[in-house]
């Protein structure tokens, strides 16, 4: 069991930008869903990380031209997560599309893309990130971590799993598929949304560790993403 039926769910009840934090307790089916994974999350112990030379890796990346021809996505995380995406795209029960998540940006600014990987379209919008990779609260995240009540961010590679409903209403779990975000699952960081995440603001509000959303756009993604699709979440070199 990855989690005791006294766990409280920390990370995914995020703070209120005035710093409200606030605590979410499991219920049951958030104890059964969050020790025994299945379905999409059976995908994640098939991905592999990709070990290309520069010409394969050349290679792939001209199969997918037709992905953000207007560069909307940083380079250096776009070909990295397009990389590991084709590499792995015979496990990704959701192979429509691919996200890629910027966290050199501030938080007022569009850095959660999802590419439409059938069109090439890509769709940016806003998205929280931890208290604990923020604690000056000036919109910039600097530190992320892996550990459990760090209500930290991680950077890595992320797998979609199962929908459910929670004190934030209709949510996303995810798994980690990297080192760096391996603890995801029992961390509860998920993808859901937030009062305190809005289109025009300076800065968003602070999550404990999840990908908070807009409220008007959580729906819509989560319909597109849920079901085993690849995230990829890390900071731009350029």
């Amino acid at each position: 069991m990855l989690v005791a039926a006294s766990l409280l769910w920390t990370v995914s009840s995020c703070a209120a930008p005035a710093g409200d934090d606030e605590e979410e307790t499991l219920s049951e089916s958030d104890e059964n869903a969050l020790s025994a994974p299945g379905g999409a999350s059976a995908a994640a112990g098939k991905m592999v990380a990709p070990s290309l030379s520069v010409s394969q890796r050349a290679d792939v990346l001209s199969h997918y031209t037709n992905v953000d021809p207007d560069d909307v996505v940083p380079k250096s995380l776009r070909d990295d997560a397009i990389v590991y995406y084709d590499t792995n795209k015979d496990n990704l029960p959701n192979d429509k599309y691919l996200t890629v998540v910027d966290f050199s940006k501030s938080s007022g600014k569009h850095r959660f893309f999802v590419m439409n990987m059938k069109t090439g379209k890509v769709s940016g919008i806003v998205v929280a990130h931890g208290s604990g990779s923020d604690p000056d609260n000036d919109g910039i995240a600097t530190k992320f971590s892996n550990t459990a009540n760090s209500n930290a961010s991680s950077l890595g590679y992320y797998l979609t799993a199962e929908t459910y409903t929670g004190n934030h209403g209709r949510s996303l779990r995810m798994d980690g598929l990297s080192t760096t975000n391996s603890n995801v699952r029992a961390r509860a960081v998920v993808i859901h949304g937030a009062d305190y995440v809005s289109e025009g603001r300076a800065k968003q509000g602070r999550s404990w560790g999840c990908f908070a959303l807009a409220q008007s756009a959580k729906d819509s993604i989560i319909d597109q993403l849920k079901g085993g699709s690849l995230i990829f979440a890390g900071r731009a070199s350029n």
